[in-house]
């Protein structure tokens, strides 16, 4: 496979930023998709299937009722063309030792790429992914649609990392909803550290048995002229069920809506909501619109949002101790930019903490 990523017209850099591993041994399985066209597709791991959604699909025909599944049961209503996207499947009872990556990229002026990807990962099954969506500096006035659907079923573990790494002009819309089973576990991070001209997001989670945990994460920073509306919701179904939804968001001059929704339709369920904004620029705008809503008394919902400035005596410490107003900015700013949220390994996690700094040392 990793001869596949030999094409002259592929920016290396822009898959590097967007998480994406070159040196595809690490990985468990590889997906790229260069607008339209699937350029490489298939996994290392017996109990891994990564395949063309259409190709899937046909392998594997129950998953066909799997489609719009997932956005129904969220009370979403998905109609819209696509082309191209993946079927990844974990066999039930696998561990995946090495995540798996997926890439999403837009190489043409004014493209519009509408993909389709369908997630299952059977009964007592782990997995780890990165999903890494970038554009080549040809792809301007470009739009990024994705829609994903996630099922983890009974005592399953998914860790799904999306990481945008775009161009100032393209537009990102993509809608993704999970069904997380008894006993399983669904984690989702999403990363979106370089500029972008727009992206609207709001990945919805449905605990659909006893036990069933999910935890969405993200960390945003908004260049100028940006705009970032990106949540996360939970609908807690079943008792016993648990959701933490937290978010990190910094404006250079962008605007950023930073949107929460907790939903229990059950009693005894537990979830929490965070979001914490630093605005850096005089330019910048957050908005954090956290939600609570039950149908039962007895539930434990919380949340707590935060949104403030870097403060002169944080920067005065710092010039104490020799460090200059820009080097503290950066070093103020690097620590807001919290990986721990992420629930990530350490591998995935340095991965990410290596694309903080070089993108903070390039000024971001």
């Amino acid at each position: 496979m990793a001869s596949e990523w030999n094409d002259k017209d592929i920016d290396k850099k822009q898959l590097l930023d967007a998480g994406i591993d070159l040196n595809d041994s690490s990985r468990a399985g590889t997906f790229m998709q260069v607008d339209n066209k699937v350029s490489l597709s298939g996994s290392r791991e017996r109990g891994v299937e990564l395949l063309p959604i259409d190709e899937g699909i046909k392998k594997y025909p129950k998953y066909k009722d799997y489609v719009g599944k997932a956005f129904n049961r969220s009370g979403q209503s998905i109609d819209m063309e696509t082309e191209g996207g993946y079927l990844l499947l974990v066999k039930e009872g696998h561990t995946v030792m090495f995540p798996v990556q997926v890439c999403l990229m837009l190489k043409k002026k004014a493209f519009s790429q509408k993909v389709r990807n369908l997630i299952v990962v059977e009964k007592n099954a782990k997995a780890y992914v990165i999903n890494g969506c970038t554009s080549s500096k040809a792809a301007e006035d470009a739009i990024h649609l994705g829609i994903s659907e996630y099922f983890v079923e009974e005592g399953a573990y998914l860790n799904f990392t999306m990481i945008h790494s775009w161009s100032e002009s393209v537009e990102v819309m993509p809608k993704s909803a999970a069904i997380v089973k008894a006993g399983a576990t669904f984690i989702s991070n999403y990363v979106c550290l370089k500029p972008v001209k727009m992206v609207k997001m709001y990945p919805t989670a449905v605990l659909a048995g006893k036990g069933a945990r999910a935890s969405l994460n993200s960390i945003m920073v908004a260049h100028n002229d940006s705009i970032q509306d990106v949540g996360s919701r939970a609908i807690l179904e079943h008792p016993y069920t648990s959701a933490e939804l937290v978010s990190r968001t910094i404006s250079l001059g962008g605007k950023i809506i930073a949107r929460g929704h907790l939903y229990a339709k059950a009693q005894d369920v537990k979830g929490h909501l965070e979001c914490q904004g630093l605005v850096v620029s005089e330019k910048g705008n957050i908005h954090a619109i956290p939600e609570l809503e039950t149908d039962y008394r007895d539930v434990d919902l919380s949340h707590e949002a935060a949104i403030g400035k870097i403060s002169n005596e944080e920067i005065e410490y710092l010039a104490t101790r020799g460090i200059s107003e820009d080097e503290a900015r950066s070093i103020i700013i690097r620590g807001f930019i919290d990986t721990d949220i992420l629930g990530m390994p350490e591998a995935l996690k340095k991965q990410i903490e290596d694309l903080k700094e070089r993108l903070t040392a390039e000024g971001m």
